[in-house]
């Protein structure tokens, strides 16, 4: 059996956006875990555009004397998986651990992952326990785990828990991948050769609001849907067949039945046919959205355009390389 490689550095990534209330805790927190693990290591916080105070604490905690902390300061807001992404291409460490900033899910969860990824997976992921979400939150994120489950075949209890760890090659080979939609646990699940979940703790947001609005929710399952499998338009393409049947075994009723009891039977039957015809058209409008969103997922590949840029990179590295010129 193969020795899975050792693990000399560890890299946290966590995208920001709006946290100004939580990011001293958040930082306190995450340097004292990552400091328990006996490992070189740095904490890479993406600021994702936000518009309040944090990109400036970002970067003042960056230029901290001894700081193992890197600012990636983006120039607009992208969000979450783009964010996470961008950070993902400075990182330097062996194992790469993600983490929301909201502090839901404890950063004293890393040392916990860093040791199960050292047992030879490539990725590392974690189910929430005694979640403390709103009804609605937990009900949108059951449905999405299921729709992912049942389009990937992938069967994961949560992949809506950003707190994840990944191996090196794994971030390379999602690095190499071009599409402007990335859901990042199941892309790296589809490079991944050996997987896991554990369970982890999860709090009550202290600080700030939840990003997730019942719109967001929506575009999320739709970019799932869109990004990640083929099978609605299949699906499609059966439920469509399966109407064609219906509609044609219905109008060999419909004529049979006038034979029968004559016309004035059938003009009373008008509203069925009304009936029958908008099932028809929504099943065209849904045809049309579905194929309408691959689409423009076409032309946004087509046209290439990255999924971020990075305004500033700030790290105490930096700052001394600078201090130096100036002398």
């Amino acid at each position: 059996m193969t020795k899975p490689i050792a693990i000399h550095k560890v890299s946290v990534v966590i995208p920001v956006y709006n946290e100004q209330e939580s990011l001293p805790e958040l930082i306190k927190r995450t340097t004292a875990a990552c400091e328990t693990l006996g490992k070189d290591y740095e904490i890479l916080l993406v600021d994702d555009g936000s518009t309040d105070n944090s990109a400036d604490m970002l970067s003042d905690a960056a230029e901290a004397p001894g700081s193992h902390i890197v600012a990636v300061l983006l120039n607009r807001n992208y969000g979450q998986h783009n964010a996470i992404m961008a950070g993902f291409s400075h990182v330097t460490g062996d194992l790469i651990v993600t983490l929301d900033a909201d502090l839901q899910n404890p950063p004293e969860e890393i040392p916990r992952l860093v040791a199960k990824a050292d047992e030879g997976y490539d990725v590392v992921g974690t189910v929430r326990q005694n979640r403390q979400d709103t009804w609605f939150r937990k009900r949108a994120s059951r449905l999405i785990n299921r729709l992912i489950q049942s389009t990937t075949g992938k069967a994961m209890g949560d992949y809506g828990c950003m707190l994840r760890a990944y191996r090196r090659h794994i971030i390379d080979a999602m690095l190499n991948c071009h599409e402007r939609s990335t859901f990042i646990p199941i892309l790296a699940n589809t490079f991944a050769r050996k997987a896991t979940e554990i369970p982890v703790h999860h709090a009550e947001r202290e600080f700030g609001d939840s990003k997730y609005s019942f719109m967001r929710l929506i575009n999320l399952m739709y970019d799932l849907v869109t990004c990640l499998t083929t099978t609605p338009l299949r699906m499609l393409s059966v439920f469509g067949s399966i109407i064609a049947v219906m509609g044609f075994a219905l109008s060999v009723l419909l004529v049979v039945l006038r034979l029968a009891f004559g016309p004035q039977w059938a003009a009373e039957g008008v509203f069925m046919l009304f009936a029958v015809l908008f099932m028809f058209i929504g099943a065209q409008f849904v045809g049309m959205g579905l194929l309408g969103e691959y689409i423009g997922r076409i032309y946004t590949d087509v046209r290439a355009r990255p999924r971020y840029f990075i305004q500033r990179v700030v790290s105490r590295e930096s700052v001394s390389i600078s201090e130096e010129n100036q002398q």
